[in-house]
């Protein structure tokens, strides 16, 4: 593949993972401020929903927005960014863990959920991270 051929297809994995992670970052804010925020039915619904990680994932949200709106103006920090939300999402993750086996209450769905988030993150760190290195983002 020539240069220029490389160049538009990382252009277009930019586009995509930021478009991955601003939706990402809405539906997480929509439904974790549903819960937070709304009236007793979402909370309800949620179940044996876990606090810190409902809250965690709610500011997440918050980053998840910065991070890919970074991304696709190629920002070189959102790859820094899309890192510290990947580990700190693990962190939390195994946080969750250390709760499950102190038996505390949880939902199937709050694993299942860390588990897609702590992939999507560490997946989205590694492509920007391969970006990075092919020079893809604006240096500041």
């Amino acid at each position: 593949m020539s240069e220029q051929g490389r160049t538009t297809t990382s252009k277009i994995i930019m586009w995509l993972v930021a478009s991955v992670a601003v939706l990402f970052g809405l539906m997480t804010i929509k439904s974790g401020g549903q819960v937070l925020f709304g009236d007793e039915s979402y909370r309800v619904a949620a179940g044996n929903y876990v606090a810190f990680v409902l809250w965690f994932n709610f500011m997440a949200g918050f980053a998840y927005l910065v991070a890919g709106i970074a991304i696709a103006a190629r920002k070189s920090w959102s790859v820094w960014l899309a890192l510290l939300i990947a580990i700190s999402t693990l962190l939390v993750f195994v946080a969750l863990g250390l709760h499950v086996l102190a038996e505390g209450a949880y939902e199937t769905r709050t694993v299942a959920a860390m588990t897609l988030r702590s992939t999507v993150w560490v997946v989205i760190s590694v492509l920007l991270y391969r970006n990075y290195r092919k020079g893809v983002f604006n240096v500041e």
